[in-house]
């Protein structure tokens, strides 16, 4: 893998402290926190694992760039062997084809006139540009838009397989919308996007096991309605961190949608795999830290540190405090995190490991990734599609 990069033409004018937490060459205790960083060595590690088993699996590996929002990481996920990303918006998709990412997924609906005009124009960018519809009025708009910029859009068709959001409910409504993609000038039906995303955190193997196998069962229905049309699926996309193994080898999905593995927070770490084993042990390593500092020890059982709700995303829970034993995050306020220390082992000014609880909405309050290797920063790296929730 290519050594990260960094960007010398900007770091010049930027301060640490005030535009930027860190520059390639400090030590990483020098990171000013609250700040996002990642474990170069872990992260290279989870991106070959997930795509090897992609590989043994003959299946495609489209990595969700919502996750991250980091063209530098979607970059390496491309050069380890992904065939594209996935993203939720329009201008998150935009910022990656600014980037330079070519083959771009928007995994939801786009209904908005003008995030479907600026749609249609990505494939000017040279980008091959997917979308999802559950709508047959949908397919007319998306056209009308594809038509006027003289580009063309792949379109699958979304089906609701059980995490009871977007999608058709019935393969019926599948076959009708396909059928109107394929009739439309300047649009390609592509396939069928089933992406369960409500079994992706059930703790136990079998639970989840169980939900996908019914989700693939709805799945593998709407392909063989569409192949009795005369409609063939080049992509048959779903599977997340929790669930890919089994969309892997059902035989019906060619592409798996996920982004987790590639940093792991705790909501995912806590799930157990086959044998019972917590997948932040068994499968990926935890590459993503909210680094945070000890501020104030005025109680000798609790230590206040930097990083509160404005650092980091606590819908799925607190984070967990990385290779401490015996301290525990247990609460926080705006700017603040208490941190229990019933042995006083935190000392002021202790940078500290936190594994955010979520970590897609914890990256999109931050600008930068520091990456670190042995103990030194190596790289920083934009948060490419910070705030683009268009």
């Amino acid at each position: 893998m290519n050594k990260p990069e960094t960007f010398p033409a900007d770091l010049d004018r930027l301060e640490v402290g005030y535009d930027i937490p860190a520059k390639p060459g400090m030590a990483e205790d020098e990171i000013q926190t609250p700040a996002l960083v990642i474990d170069l060595d872990a992260l290279e590690r989870n991106l070959k694992k997930m795509q090897d088993i992609a590989d043994r699996m003959g299946v495609r590996l489209r990595v969700h760039g919502k996750m991250h929002k980091s063209v530098d990481v979607a970059k390496r996920q491309i050069e380890l062997g992904a065939c594209g990303i996935c993203c939720q918006k329009v201008s998150e998709a935009e910022a990656f084809a600014r980037g330079g990412i070519k083959d771009i997924l928007v995994s939801n609906q786009v209904r908005d006139p003008l995030k479907i005009d600026r749609l249609a124009q990505m494939p000017k960018m040279g980008v091959r540009t997917i979308v999802c519809c559950d709508d047959i009025d949908n397919v007319a708009e998306l056209d009308e838009a594809a038509k006027r910029h003289g580009t063309e859009l792949e379109v699958l068709v979304e089906v609701d397989c059980g995490a009871g959001r977007c999608g058709v409910t019935s393969v019926e409504d599948a076959v009708a919308i396909a059928k109107a993609i394929d009739a439309a000038g300047n649009l390609t039906f592509s396939g069928i996007q089933g992406y369960q995303g409500a079994m992706q955190h059930l703790e136990t193997w079998q639970a989840r096991k169980e939900a996908a196998e019914k989700a693939i069962a709805i799945v593998r229905e709407v392909v063989e309605a569409l192949k009795a049309e005369g409609l063939g699926c080049e992509i048959v996309g779903g599977g997340g961190t929790g669930s890919f193994e089994f969309e892997g080898t059902s035989g019906v999905y060619n592409e798996l949608q996920c982004g987790s593995y590639a940093f792991m927070d705790a909501d995912y770490g806590r799930i157990l795999d086959k044998d019972g084993k917590r997948i932040d042990e068994s499968q990926f390593e935890h590459a993503l830290f909210l680094l945070t500092s000890v501020m104030s020890h005025a109680k000798p059982d609790k230590a206040v540190v930097d990083a509160g709700l404005k650092a980091q995303s606590v819908d799925s829970g607190l984070p967990t405090v990385f290779g401490i034993e015996g301290v525990t995050y247990i609460k926080c306020s705006d700017e603040h995190g208490v941190i229990e220390d019933p042995e006083g082992k935190l000392a002021i000014n202790q940078r500290i490991k936190l594994v955010p609880g979520h970590i897609d909405p914890t990256c999109n309050v931050h600008d930068w990734y520091v990456g670190v290797r042995g103990g030194e920063v190596e790289a920083l790296w934009p948060v490419s599609a910070r705030g683009k929730a268009f």
